[in-house]
Parts: structure tokens; C-alpha cells; sequence
């Protein structure tokens, strides 16, 4: 199963962030409304869970396993699906029911082989999120933009959102 190796930069300024990025040599790719339904895996494990995320320009189902917070703490299958809502009443039939529905904004760029993508959530500051094919070219991005592994966090939106008050588990229905 492939490692997503990712971390954020939270409570960020996203005009000065992009700024950043692009006097950093950034290429901006494009900006999005997110939107996805989450699912439960086995009732209750919150490192597992399925999501249905459609991006604006495609739509994946993953699951995604945390075995850590670390960079490279989450192990990612993604396959690409054509139709957000039918893949969601498809899933339905085969007993999944989605414990939320979510929105975001991101605004996307490519940065020395890295994507880098400046996330917006509802109720929480806007954060970077920086992935790449390697946990080295992951701090070598954030190092470009100024930042050290001691300003990073592996931890997942759940978790990103519990540093704020607020349980995500809670909300099942996350819009703008």
C-alpha cells in the first residue's frame, strides 16, 4: 500500500502564503471547492475510513490508514471513479453510509516536485499542506518556503480540527 508522505503548516496567511510559494519558484495549477463523504470502515477506529472526494477536476475513492502522525504516518489506495454521487449510492448499496459530508477550498501549486496546496476549512485557519514522493523532499519544500520540521504536523484534519475545540467526529455536515 503506497505511503502518503505529507505534512501541514498551520494557521497561515494564504495571500502571503502564495506569495511564498510562487517568489519560491511555484507554479499555481488552479483552485477548487472540495467536497467529499467520509465513511466508516469498522465503526468506532478512527485510523481507518473511506473517502469519496471530488476535487473539481476528478474524483477518487480512497482508503486511508494512519499508523502515525509522522510525515510519513499515512498509507493511501486511491482509485479514480467517474461520478461523485453515483460512487456514493453505490457504496450505499454495499452497507456504507457517510459520516460526513465535507467541504474546503484549496488552491493548488507544484514546487520542486512537491505539491503544495493552501487548504481552507470551515471554523479553522487556513493551512498549508505540502506532499511529495519522499519525506526529504517533503522538509526540502518546507525548507524552501522558510519553514523547519519543528513547524510541521503530520496529524490529520481530524486531529488538525481537535487543536481548535472542535471534534470533527461531531459535525456531520461541514460547509461553507
Amino acid at each position: 500500500m503506497p505511503i502518503e508522505h505529507e505534512a501541514k503548516i498551520l494557521d497561515i496567511d494564504p495571500d502571503t502564503m502564495e506569495k511564498q510559494i510562487l517568489q519560491a519558484g511555484g507554479t499555481k495549477r488552479g483552485q477548487a471547492l472540495q467536497r467529499r463523504y467520509v465513511y466508516d470502515i469498522t465503526p468506532g477506529d478512527q485510523s481507518r475510513w473511506i473517502r469519496l472526494r471530488d476535487t473539481g477536476s476528478a474524483t477518487t475513492l480512497t482508503i486511508k490508514e494512519i499508523t502515525n502522525d509522522a510525515i510519513d504516518g499515512t498509507r493511501e489506495t486511491e482509485v479514480a471513479v467517474s461520478d461523485f454521487e453515483a460512487t456514493n449510492a453505490l457504496l450505499g448499496k454495499l452497507g456504507y453510509q457517510p459520516k460526513a459530508y465535507q467541504e474546503n477550498r484549496r488552491v493548488s501549486f507544484h514546487l520542486d516536485g512537491a505539491e503544495v496546496e493552501i487548504d481552507s476549512w470551515p471554523h479553522i485557519p487556513t493551512y498549508v499542506e505540502i506532499e511529495a514522493d519522499s519525506k526529504e523532499r517533503v522538509m526540502a519544500v518546507a525548507s524552501r518556503l522558510g519553514y523547519t520540521e519543528g513547524d510541521l504536523t503530520g496529524e490529520n484534519t481530524t486531529k488538525v480540527y481537535a487543536r481548535y475545540g472542535i471534534d470533527l467526529a461531531e459535525i456531520s455536515d461541514l460547509r461553507f
